[in-house]
């Protein structure tokens, strides 16, 4: 037993933590299932690596990036409060869950792994359960455990004396929710990428769908009231000077020095010297300048990373979906679809969700809340940036604007009162993503008050989730994952037929 404990903590902390590795190691194994030569088996791994890794460096390069902005905020303005980020979360559970509950963050990594055997079970019986993808994205996996860890341990502490049971529990609702969360983002995610064969696993995969589905509602009520639709970003051609805007760098670094600049002038050039992010010869303009461009600079890497490693990770996914897992999809980071649709989806995503958790933190300090919040970049960023990547897709740019700023306020708002009440604010961080800002607030309420009864209305309605979307569309619920272009043509057929209908129905009404 030693032994299976100390070969789980290598792979936990070499591979299954470290997404480029991970993604490696989907991509041997799926080539290695299709019987690739084995020079493509090792090319395609080392495209995989070096391709996440490309993306990890632009990730970290814009959560790096807005450092100044964000230390800045919080010591300038003496704010003593709580920052809503993975990161910041994860390090509060580590310091707090010994202290609060008495146990160790090594059972953490425990139920980690747990669950992770829940979600490849919940997807191998497909036919029953209809759960299709596999959630891939390991450091999120982390965060998430930890979260989880500390949000059941707080809603049923009668399990607390009981590890097992409780481990077990955790586990089954966690994998669930990977399960049935990326599962949901299949749809979306294809039409976005037009068949690309992977789905969401990251913070704020319901987030996703629920704004994907409203965004497709608001485009379809703006068609039968004969208003003017919003059309996607990219079918829009700005006039005159208004052109640059078509250009994806020159849009993100213009919207970035507007944006950061502001802030950077209000903590003014001293702050920036005294906080050693400004050197005193420096040249506070190019500071400024250089730090915003930045942005253009890091979302380029992001997107060159993508395309490198998206092409191996799919291909050889296929080994895997053949052999072992039939019908699935790999659920990856939510960067990989800034490389699809709009890439100006991405800046103006950030920007309306920033504004609506700004306006969320004032409205916080007027009301004197005991718990305050620091926005951290990467809630505001990847979730936000994400949805207007999915909503521009379904309902165009208005949608690409409106939901992103509801996302932001939802963020404060949510992690403020799950945080505060838990007990989280207290060290510092909560994890502060979409999905955990308002779904798992709502399932600690249902368990914290209906003890095993709210566990059992959690469970049983992650169970309903994919039977209603299977009952909804069953010709192509698997088939969009198997044979996309078909998918196509099915839905083609059904959408002539509803025409059809509807032009009939007309016509039934003009006699009468």
């Amino acid at each position: 037993m030693d032994i299976l404990m100390k070969a789980w903590s290598y792979f936990a902390t070499n591979i299954l933590q470290q997404p480029a590795w991970m993604i490696g190691l989907i991509v041997l194994l799926g080539y290695i299932l299709l019987r690739k030569p084995w020079y493509d088996v090792l090319g395609g791994t080392i495209k995989a690596v070096v391709g996440y890794m490309i993306l990890a460096v632009g990730s970290g390069g814009l959560v790096s990036n807005f450092r100044p902005v964000l230390v800045g905020l919080k010591e300038r303005f003496n704010l003593d409060a709580m920052v809503i980020d993975p990161y910041f979360g994860q390090n509060a559970v580590t310091a707090g869950v010994e202290e609060v509950f008495k146990k160790s963050f090594s059972q953490v990594m425990m139920l980690l792994l747990i669950a992770f055997i829940v979600n490849i079970i919940l997807v191998r019986l497909r036919k029953i359960t209809k759960l299709r993808s596999l959630f891939t994205t390991g450091h999120v996996q982390v965060q998430q455990a930890s979260t989880a860890f500390w949000l059941i341990l707080f809603a049923l502490p009668a399990l607390k004396d009981n590890n097992t049971a409780l481990l077990i529990v955790m586990a089954v609702v966690l994998g669930l929710y990977w399960a049935v969360g990326s599962n949901l983002t299949i749809e979306p995610t294809q039409e976005l990428t037009d068949g690309a064969g992977f789905c969401l696993g990251h913070q704020q995969i319901m987030g996703v769908a629920l704004f994907s589905w409203i965004a497709g509602k608001m485009h379809e009520r703006d068609e039968k009231k004969g208003k003017k639709v919003s059309r996607r970003i990219e079918d829009i051609e700005l006039p005159g000077f208004m052109s640059i805007f078509n250009e994806n760098m020159v849009c993100t670094a213009l919207l970035m020095t507007v944006f950061f600049g502001a802030i950077l002038l209000i903590l003014g050039r001293d702050y920036l010297i005294e906080a050693g992010f400004l050197g005193e010869n420096a040249s506070f303009l190019f500071y400024i300048l250089t730090l915003c461009l930045n942005f253009a600079v890091y979302l380029a890497i992001l997107q060159l990373g993508v395309r490198t490693f998206v092409t191996e990770l799919t291909q050889s996914f296929q080994g895997i979906a053949n052999k072992l897992l039939p019908g699935s999809v790999p659920a990856v980071d939510c960067a990989v679809t800034y490389g699809f649709g709009s890439p100006n989806a991405v800046p103006i995503g950030f920007l309306c969700g920033a504004v609506g958790q700004f306006l969320a933190i004032g409205v916080l300090i007027l009301l004197q809340s005991p718990v305050l919040v620091i926005a951290g970049f990467v809630p505001v960023f990847f979730d936000n940036a994400t949805i207007a990547v999915y909503a521009n897709n379904k309902g165009g740019m208005k949608a690409a604007m409106i939901l992103p700023f509801i996302s932001g306020l939802c963020q404060v708002f949510g992690s403020a009162l799950i945080a505060g009440w838990v007990g989280m604010a207290a060290y510092g961080g909560y994890l502060g993503m979409w999905d955990w800002a308002v779904v798992w607030p709502v399932f600690t309420v249902l368990m914290r008050y209906l003890s095993y009864a709210g566990l059992a209305i959690v469970v049983i309605a992650l169970l309903v989730i994919p039977q209603l979307q299977y009952r909804a569309d069953k010709e192509g619920y698997f088939l969009i994952t198997e044979d996309y272009e078909a998918y196509k043509e099915l839905k083609a057929k059904k959408a002539a037929v509803t025409v059809q209908r509807s032009a009939c129905d007309k016509q039934t009404d003009g006699v009468d």
